[in-house]
């Protein structure tokens, strides 16, 4: 839940499910250059080509599509059964989602269910890449193949003939051939206007991610900590070291000068693609950064972590924009263990607080919320819209709201369109809520 306007069948470290991101509600915060409403690790970032909206991915099983120009939360994306592994923008404006469920779900904007939900994959998908003239998606999986679907309709191609897992994928930029990477330490390059035999490279290490530049360069992520250089035909020209662990997402800016590459230990290299060096590295909260992507200036990187935060960063510098959130390790809920209310509850953690003494977060801390009436807690800068209804916070009315879903409920609210469909989780929600939010008794002196 959220009072404000902005708001691998798993991955290789096994995170708990989250039922959903539940922001809702309230009222209005100023904008900040971190995003936060996840309620797990962001693993998929995807960035539109005008650099003003971003689809985010995350092990908590929803996508968030994001207004970057306003830093808020625009709608709330849920259908997959498992973590949200790759996300990717179409042309048309929908979306698209893959899950560790194997699906790949289209997606019109405002639209609570998928247009189209494309299945075969009979594995985690890890990647998706969009084709240059947006008439075709790639996908590339844990089943060890790669598969292309037809926007406009009709049957997959199925690429095989990796033996381990498929973690990456990328299209030439003719648009010709596609390329993928495994973690059987092969890359291939398959030509995509004939039956020809994919050209193959054979890398000294599992690889994990690709991209290709527009001026025909591929390079390819390993687990050594080394980013491989290779040419249109997939010789191999060159390496860079990013460091001493697995580079697990990368990511290349659209002038094709840097390459950011991110480790499960939080370091994100930025390296000089031209001159093969580490030009600079960007030190977060030291928690792993599972996604990064360039908006379209060239200069500024985003970054998902596994502390459910997507930061900004001036790739230039090194310098993060903004404040640097460092979160709390210690989990809030882990005194309520076992409580489904406190699960359903545990996507919100991001953004509220439940205790007076913990204050706001993004969004107003939730103690003592039954009984008030919106958008009146003291020292919180609601939306004008929220000020003038007539709602009083009580059980039936945090259900009624995540029933029918903010934009019927609390209109005039710029939060993301969401609804909690099961009876059963909307009375644990509001019982846990019931409970958690009860400010202490304070001792008579």
């Amino acid at each position: 839940m959220r009072d404000a306007d902005r708001h691998s069948r798993r991955c290789p470290l096994r995170l708990p499910l989250v039922i959903g991101v539940l922001i809702a509600a309230l009222g209005a915060a100023p904008a900040v250059a971190q995003l936060r409403g996840h309620g797990g690790p962001v693993r998929a970032l995807a960035i539109s080509s005008d650099g003003q909206t971003l689809l985010s991915g995350s092990f908590d099983s929803s996508a968030i599509r994001w207004s970057l120009g306003r830093d808020a939360a625009e709608q709330v994306l849920r259908f997959h059964a498992d973590a949200v592994n790759a996300t990717a923008l179409l042309k048309d404006g929908r979306a698209a989602t893959a899950g560790a469920d194997g699906r790949i779900a289209i997606w019109s904007s405002g639209k609570q269910q998928p247009d189209t939900v494309f299945e075969g994959h009979t594995a985690p998908i890890a990647a998706l890449a969009l084709s240059p003239d947006g008439a075709t998606l790639a996908s590339a999986s844990w089943d060890h193949t790669v598969r292309l679907w037809p926007l406009a309709g009709g049957a997959s191609r199925i690429l095989e003939g990796h033996t381990q897992n498929v973690n990456g994928i990328a299209f030439s930029a003719d648009g010709r051939n596609l390329i993928s990477a495994s973690y059987d330490l092969t890359l291939r390059i398959w030509p995509l206007d004939s039956a020809a035999a994919p050209a193959i490279t054979t890398l000294p290490t599992p690889l994990n991610s690709v991209v290709a530049s527009s001026d025909g360069e591929i390079a390819a992520a390993g687990a050594d900590g080394k980013i491989y250089f290779l040419d249109r035909t997939g010789k191999l020209v060159g390496e860079a070291v990013a460091g001493p662990i697995p580079v697990i997402a990368m990511a290349m800016s659209q002038d094709g000068a840097l390459l950011a590459a991110a480790d499960v230990r939080g370091s994100v290299a930025i390296i000089d693609r031209r001159a093969r060096t580490l030009a600079r590295r960007l030190v977060g909260p030291g928690l792993p950064v599972w996604s990064v992507a360039f908006i379209p200036d060239n200069g500024t990187l985003l970054t998902g972590g596994a502390d459910s935060v997507i930061r900004r960063w001036n790739a230039l510098t090194g310098e993060p924009i903004g404040a640097t959130i460092q979160e709390n390790p210690n989990d809030p809920l882990a005194v309520y263990a076992g409580d489904r209310g406190a699960e359903v509850f545990r996507a919100c953690v991001a953004c509220h607080t439940l205790a007076p003494d913990q204050g706001n977060k993004a969004g107003p801390t939730l103690s003592g919320i039954f009984g008030r009436k919106i958008a009146t807690l003291p020292g919180y800068n609601f939306s004008e819209p929220l000020k003038k209804l007539d709602i009083f916070w009580t059980p039936e009315t945090v259900s009624k709201l995540f029933e029918i879903g903010p934009a019927a409920y609390t209109p005039g609210t710029k939060m993301p369109e969401q609804r909690i469909g099961s009876d059963e989780d909307r009375k644990a929600l509001v019982q846990f809520l019931s409970r958690a939010t009860v400010p202490p008794v304070k001792p008579d002196r």
